[in-house]
Parts: structure tokens; sequence; C-alpha cells
């Protein structure tokens, strides 16, 4: 094989490898970032070099910090709750019998 050859196989590598990650943190959000979290911590070790650690902290996912900033959308204290928003909305279902 070429030296081309070789370098075209590693950017579909690439590629490929990108798009998954992309589609596995689309999908499964929490399993990407248990998967990221696992990553970090393996490599921030006491015994890993310099140069792993800083990748490390690269790696480690943000953590929600709890202001409204965040976007993280689970007290909905930020945003009016969804219920509410629909309740001014609501009209009551009435179900008639059959006509015969």
């Amino acid at each position: 094989m070429n030296a081309g050859l070789v370098a075209q196989y590693a950017v579909i590598g690439l590629l490929v490898a990108a798009s998954l990650v992309h589609t596995l943190r689309k999908i499964a959000p929490a399993t990407a970032t248990r998967a990221q979290a696992a990553l970090s911590a393996a490599l921030l070790r006491p015994q890993r070099g310099a140069f792993a650690q800083r990748l490390g902290r690269f790696v480690q996912p943000r953590s929600a910090t709890g202001d409204c900033g965040d976007g993280c959308g689970t007290c909905t204290t930020c945003s009016p709750a969804p219920a509410a928003a629909d309740a001014s909305n609501a009209q009551p279902v009435t179900f008639h019998p059959r006509r015969k």
C-alpha cells in the first residue's frame, strides 16, 4: 500500500469514529456521558503522564452547575412548566354514544 491510500483510510476512519460519537451522544446522552467520565477518570490517575492528564481534563464532561444558564431543564424554575402552559389552552373532551 502506498502512503496516499493509508492516509485516505486514516481520514475515513476518523470520520466514521466522529460520526459514531456524534450519533451516540444524540441517541444515548446519559450513556455517552458515563463513558466520557470513565475515560476521563482513567486518564486523570496520578501515575499517568502530564499529557494524559491534560487530555483527561479536556475530555472530562461538563457537570450541571445548578444555575439557570446551564440548560439542564430538571427543576422547571428557569421557564414555565409545560403543564402550566397547556392548562390555559385545555379544553374538556366529551364522548357521545353512537347514533343508530
